[in-house]
């Protein structure tokens, strides 16, 4: 099989796309025919050894895909060959066949986009755990969402709209804000020409945000607990600015706020059973077409790099794939 290797640690341009063996299933394994391999940023990050995961190269990058089962392993029970599944695959995702634990493979409803059901999976099953789970949001709280037309950012506005509450998308162009608008922002923020947290005092009228989703830490991570709600949960999702954001732990005592952590991986390896009840009702919802991911770009498998660079780069709105 064709598979993107990282040989060495470093910059998007270093992979090198090769032939090499498909990987061994094992008892628990679903081994994967790939329709789409969803790009996010962490894979720019573990390809230079700066995520919390740390794979020694020689290794195939890419943590989420989409496809149709070739073979289980004897311990699969849910699964035979011909299912649409997808799958959460730390790494191995960028190629033309993947082998996924079972219990992280999930069953998909017939009749989808499976390269456009492939960038699902991560972006919505954060979003949804860190919103129901980590943050608890109730119908008719304010939710500021940074990032908001990054991947998991756009969804975290959908997600926020179809649980009730009043979104405020805040973004660094007005193109960007423009599609979080469009799919279901309230109202927005430019934070590249005006201070995030005076904006949101004067959006609500001094109360602040009653949940923060932050994929971007750095100094607007820092802003956020300066426009928190009284009993405020701050959502660390992530650093996509770079650096990490240093909190003033004062802020959270006098807001009675919450900073809470929000790893969906770990979630879904050590609360299966709630994690396939998320995903039963993200599933509905992207059924009916209630959600459906902004796919702004496929690339082809010998382009995965310039899919890496364009992430790294900041030029992606939405979700972008990779299609074997």
């Amino acid at each position: 099989m064709r598979a993107v290797i990282c040989k060495e640690l470093g910059l998007p341009e270093a992979l090198v796309v090769e032939d090499v063996p498909s990987p061994p299933c094992g008892a628990s394994g679903v081994r994967i025919k790939v329709a789409g391999a969803d790009v996010n940023f962490p894979d720019v990050l573990i390809i230079q050894g700066k995520y919390q995961m740390k794979p020694q190269p020689p290794f195939v990058p890419g943590a989420g895909v989409a496809g149709t089962v070739l073979e289980v392993g004897a311990k699969v029970q849910h699964l035979k060959p011909g299912d649409a599944v997808a799958a959460f695959t730390n790494i191995g995702g960028f190629a033309e066949e993947v082998v996924a634990d079972a219990a992280l493979c999930l069953p998909l409803p017939p009749g989808l986009d499976l390269a456009e059901a492939a960038t699902f999976p991560l972006v919505y099953g954060t979003s949804y755990h860190a919103l129901k789970q980590r943050a608890q949001l109730k119908p008719g709280e304010t939710l500021l969402v940074l990032g908001a037309s990054g991947g998991v950012g756009l969804s975290a506005v959908q997600l926020g709209r179809k649980m009730g509450a009043r979104v405020i998308a805040a973004a660094s162009s007005i193109d960007k804000l423009a599609l979080a608008k469009a799919n279901g922002a309230e109202a927005l923020i430019d934070y590249s020409k005006q201070s995030l947290k005076d904006a949101v005092k004067e959006l609500t009228k001094g109360a602040g945000a009653d949940v923060i989703y932050d994929p971007v830490g750095g100094a607007l991570g820092e802003e956020c607990l300066s426009c928190i709600a009284w009993n405020g949960r701050y959502l660390v999702i992530g650093f996509a600015s770079g650096p990490i954001p240093n909190l003033a732990a004062n802020r959270l005592l006098l807001k009675g706020a919450s900073a809470v952590g929000v790893f969906w991986g770990a979630f879904a390896q050590r609360e299966p059973q709630a994690n396939a009840a998320n995903f039963r009702e993200l599933f509905a919802w992207y059924a009916a077409g209630e959600l459906r991911p902004h796919v702004s770009k496929r690339y082809p498998l010998a382009q995965t790099a310039q899919a890496l660079r364009d992430m790294m780069d900041r030029k992606v709105t939405g979700k972008i794939v990779v299609v074997p």
